[in-house]
């Protein structure tokens, strides 16, 4: 049986560490100098339509898809920025302003732990976030739905400590509440690094609930107030704590009977076996109960919680996407296809040529728009024009290719992705890359899930000399790509 204290941490774990265990570079003071990153801005809701193809169901990122009252799309500004969109439910913020006090404050922050809030748009009664976009999934997926390997101990002490300097940031510039933290908030960058998502240092709604989670899950002041503080943030990362040790999402009440019971091998992840001693793991859950405390002034601060997870780093020297297992930089991109080999080569010649073979056989899956006009004399015009256009384009007078569906684009009776895609080509026949990355760019929003899009923008951006940006178009086209070929 257990001891039966109330106090965890300081007899059943040892002493408690109230000082610095260690010295630690502070995260107080990374400013957003050292970070590529514009200042905080107001965007425009079509901006925002612009960029995530028309809120397209196909950029949706967040769990449980469109049934989420508040949906997160992934997008891509003008400038070829990755961004995450977050749109509340149209009840959330009737206060417009502050809703704007609230973001332009969190847009402050700027810091490499953070997935840092870009900008918002507050039109009408839209409401929506704008925060760097982070492409290597969530916590949750890592920790509790892996595919190819679990996560390493000595990762997932990384994400213990990522986290703790994320919130002792957000806690030296005000910002120390921070609303539902779980699995799901800790989002990974394109190096594989833990970040904290921004979303959650606001709240969901002027006057919503904090906690979406079960209630198992909730510290217990927030059942009994209502109201999110900082001692609640300690709470929720001692249940983080809990879901590195364990892989599972295990209810406190149950681990903390576990861990009265020094019952640690009940707590442990199996996947971890071997890879951490014994001292490691007891100092892991020791740090876990000091947050789980009952009362909140027993509860830990990020400061003291840094100190205490620096000394427990292992593998400092690894990256985090070797510790990951997930393939980085040139190894990241899969096997392309003939198209993707042609764009990594710019080899204009054969796009053309794959170009012309397809035809127009993927409009069918596009939502082109047909208005009234088609059955007029101008719309008869327009398609002459585009047929124009399409014997230009098969004879490689590109000049004239570029003209003829200019003139059926700018009528805007009829919108072809295949158009763009061709007059798109055209631009790099003729050395003109940034129309090329606009038209490529402009045929992703008229028909998201084409492949063909994101291969032209690579060839654009290699162009353009944005190597880093092709190579994600690359492989983002490279997935849609084998979507469609396996669902053909």
């Amino acid at each position: 049986m257990g001891c039966g204290c109330s106090n965890l941490s300081a007899c059943c774990w040892g002493p408690e560490v109230d000082g610095p265990v260690l010295e630690t570079q502070s995260v107080e003071n990374e400013e957003s100098n050292e970070l590529d990153l514009p200042a905080f801005h107001e965007y425009t809701i079509e901006q925002l339509r612009m960029a995530t193809s028309g809120f397209s169901v196909e950029n949706i990122v967040s769990e449980h898809g469109e049934k989420a009252p508040n949906v997160v799309y992934k997008g891509k500004l003008e400038d070829q920025r990755r961004i995450a969109v977050k749109r509340f439910n149209r009840s959330a913020w009737p206060d417009t302003r502050q809703f704007l006090e609230e973001a332009r404050a969190v847009g402050q922050l700027r810091n490499t732990r953070l997935a840092n809030l870009l900008g918002c748009c507050c039109e009408s009664d839209e409401r929506l976030l704008v925060a760097e976009y982070m492409p290597n999934d969530t916590l949750a997926k890592h920790l509790f739905h892996w595919e190819t390997q679990p996560m390493k101990w000595a990762m997932r002490l990384r994400v213990a400590l990522y986290l703790a300097q994320a919130l002792e940031y957000c806690t030296s510039k005000g910002r120390a509440l921070y609303h539902d933290l779980n699995a799901y908030r800790i989002v990974f960058d394109d190096d594989c690094n833990p970040r904290l998502s921004c979303f959650g240092l606001m709240k969901n709604s002027r006057d919503g609930k904090s906690y979406s989670t079960n209630l198992a899950f909730t510290p217990p002041e927030y059942l009994r107030t209502g109201r999110v503080t900082a001692e609640s943030v300690m709470y929720s990362f001692g249940t983080l704590l809990l879901d590195l040790l364990s892989g599972k999402h295990i209810p406190p009440s149950h681990a903390l009977d576990l861990i009265r019971d020094r019952n640690l091998q009940m707590l442990t992840d199996s996947c971890l076996e071997g890879q951490f001693s014994n001292d490691e793991g007891t100092e892991l859950v020791r740090l876990a109960s000091r947050c789980l405390q009952y009362e909140p002034r027993e509860r830990p601060n990020p400061k003291s919680l840094v100190a205490a997870l620096v000394p427990l780093q292992k593998d400092t020297e690894v990256p985090s996407h070797v510790l990951m297992g997930i393939p980085h930089g040139a190894a990241a991109l899969p096997n392309l296809s003939p198209f993707g080999e042609a764009c990594v080569r710019t080899d204009l010649t054969a796009i053309h040529e794959i170009i012309e073979s397809i035809g127009y056989k993927d409009d069918e899956g596009a939502a082109t728009e047909l208005s009234f006009q088609m059955w007029t004399n101008q719309m008869q015009e327009t398609l002459n024009s585009k047929k124009k256009g399409d014997v230009a384009f098969r004879h490689k007078d590109f000049r004239a290719a570029i003209e003829c569906y200019s003139q059926f684009i700018d009528v805007g009776t009829m919108v072809s992705p295949t158009v763009f895609a061709r007059r798109s080509l055209s631009y790099l026949m003729n050395d003109m890359p940034q129309e090329a990355l606009n038209d490529a760019a402009q045929a992703q929003v008229i028909f998201p899930v084409w492949h063909i899009a994101l291969y032209l923008q690579a060839a654009a951006l290699l162009a353009l000399g944005k190597n880093d940006e092709a190579q994600v178009a690359l492989k983002e086209g490279s997935v849609l790509e084998s979507k469609r070929n396996a669902s053909a």
